[in-house]
């Protein structure tokens, strides 16, 4: 793309605030060519990125030629006279309901019927409504916890799960049809509301989603009794998380949750914390200070889409310290397992699912219950997809499903990450072991000493603009051509390229087909069960390399972790 005529055919077309925007930035070279070198990239997870003007950011003209080329492909690809249509939520960030209209105008300009949210709502309850509405697809206008500048578009299927790399392909064909400013349709939104082919939806629905989360309780009885008796602190910073939360705590009977009055309400700004993002203590420095007012001994915070969820934990010596998602996730699944297996509802045919880089904890927990561990990409539409699998073969009973970026699904309502129903079972797991003496610091030590000594870590890396992108791909072409004989003292004993599908073992040559789908990733098999894993993020500018560690002692898998560390410096200088 020559980027000074694109600069110039935006000035010669849009409206009248993007130009003067354009022409704030004439003088400005570098600022040009990196809105103006490429289209904003639409991967299965949709778009996102820097909110502004050109083809390379988010903005509304983007967003039109996106939703005209989901149209495009839902005509295509569904038999003729099929009654199509798209539920559409939005979260609280700067421009989001404007996105999700401008949305839902196209889809109803195509003969597209469109169920729209009246008022902000998470991910998860999308995904449920997809389903519950029987819809052709789903839009949410999100950047999850991407800090404020950044906003997105994902897209979901009829399952309710995020689009597949298929039918995500014949979306990108269709955009790169269609002209930006000529080939996107259009039509007054509020005479398509009154036409009935933009339907506003409101509480039913969430109602409906609420009992299916609500479903998802193991200790009702339990929660019922006691649930008023555990104070904690939620914060659901500044996002969607505030009421669907609120109101499944209360139903199920956890009256007692102290709400962080400066981050309650929504605000694309999020000017509280430097980024909304429950994996960062950072932005629980206010929920700690309303933690030691209270003498509550748990926070909770969702992210501003409310599909994920962190949790800081007072321990034994009065510190307030962060559980990483890997041990949440394990937490979890310890808490399901054997409260199904202590109320003789285990199912044998039973399954947990996770990603690639998601802890290998709970690989030993599923051993143990005698419960099948399954493993999948990063992204929960491929946890999803195994649902789906499931549901169409009648083999295998879903129990649970995580990935170490904080998101977790009970239940099969939904196809994506909720951090719903996920608060609801951190507040029970708590109150249950409360209820046997035990903090959920210790519970974690019981894990570690009943299955070893798991220790992860990740390092993202942000490599931003075009030579950010280029870097990460250099980063990997390496890989891949000098791969390491050893991480952190540790040999290289197989290397996994999910990109090529194949796993080499280093020593004998031997290599054999990965059977699942292609992905720009490089898993390192380790000696002593450790792994190393590289790959760039599908969503944000950086790479992402994670550390798998396990040692007889948390000692001896921290000074895995430490070593590893060095070596990162090594490979992403």
């Amino acid at each position: 793309m020559d980027y000074k005529k694109e600069y110039q055919r935006w000035l010669d077309n849009a409206d009248a605030e993007t130009v003067a925007e354009l022409n704030g930035i004439k003088d400005d070279e570098k600022e040009i060519e990196e809105r103006f070198y490429k289209n904003l990239e639409f991967g299965t997870a949709g778009l996102r990125g820097i909110i502004g003007a050109g083809p390379n950011r988010m903005n509304s003209y983007v967003v039109g030629q996106a939703t005209q080329g989901l149209a495009n492909q839902l005509i295509k690809t569904n038999p003729a006279g099929t009654e199509l249509s798209v539920a559409i939520a939005y979260d609280s960030r700067i421009k989001s309901d404007e996105f999700a209209k401008t949305s839902a105008a196209i889809l109803a300009a195509n003969g597209i019927k469109v169920y729209l949210f009246e008022e902000l709502k998470p991910v998860p309850e999308l995904s449920f409504t997809v389903r519950y509405k029987k819809a052709t697809a789903g839009i949410v206008i999100t950047a999850s916890h991407n800090p404020a500048k950044y906003n997105g578009y994902k897209v979901y299927g009829a399952d309710g799960a995020q689009l597949n790399p298929e039918l995500a392909a014949v979306v990108l064909e269709e955009i790169e049809k269609t002209d930006i400013f000529t080939g996107v349709k259009t039509c007054d939104f509020d005479k398509a509301v009154a036409e009935g082919t933009i339907v506003m939806i409101g509480d039913e629905v969430e109602e409906a989603y609420l009992d299916c989360v609500q479903a998802q309780c193991i200790n009702p009885e339990l929660v019922r009794e006691k649930g008023d008796t555990l104070k904690f602190v939620y914060t659901p910073f500044h996002g969607t998380g505030n009421k669907p939360v609120r109101k499944i705590l209360k139903r199920i009977g956890f009256d007692n949750v102290v709400v962080v009055k400066e981050q309650e309400m929504p605000d694309g700004r999020f000017p509280t914390v430097k980024s909304p993002n429950p994996e960062n203590k950072e932005g629980f420095k206010l929920a700690i200070g309303y933690a030691k007012e209270c003498g509550a001994d748990l926070i909770i915070g969702t992210d501003p889409d409310a599909d994920r969820v962190g949790i800081i934990v007072k321990n034994k010596e009065g510190e307030y310290v962060n559980f990483t998602g890997n041990q949440v996730g394990a937490l979890l699944s310890e808490y399901i397992l054997s409260s199904l297996k202590e109320r003789g509802e285990l199912p044998k045919d039973g399954y947990i699912v996770k990603t690639i880089v998601t802890t290998n904890l709970v690989k030993a927990i599923c051993s143990a219950y005698g419960v099948e561990m399954k493993e999948v990409l990063t992204g929960f539409k491929f946890i999803g997809e195994k649902i789906k699998e499931s549901e169409q073969t009648g083999v295998g009973t879903y129990l649970f499903g995580f990935e170490e970026s904080y998101g977790y699904l009970k239940g099969t309502y939904a196809r994506d990450k909720d951090a719903v129903v996920a608060t609801m079972l951190i507040a029970e797991m708590t109150l249950y072991y409360r209820e046997k003496g035990i903090t959920l610091s210790e519970q974690m030590e019981n894990i570690y000493k009943k299955y070893g000594y798991y220790v992860e870590y990740v390092e993202s890396v942000v490599m931003e603009g075009m030579d950010g992108s280029a870097k990460i791909s250099g980063i990997m072409d390496n890989l891949r051509e000098n791969t390491p004989q050893s991480v952190a003292g540790k040999k290289v004993v197989a290397v996994r390229d999910y990109e090529t599908s194949v796993r080499t073992e280093l020593e004998s040559g031997k290599k054999e087909e990965i059977l699942l789908p292609k992905s720009n990733v490089i898993y390192l098999e380790l000696e002593d069960g450790n792994n190393f894993v590289v790959r760039p993020s599908g969503t944000e500018p950086k790479i992402k390399l994670y550390c798998l560690m396990r040692g007889d002692s948390k000692t001896e898998a921290e000074a895995l972790v430490e070593a590893v560390k060095a070596d990162i410096k090594n490979i992403v200088k």
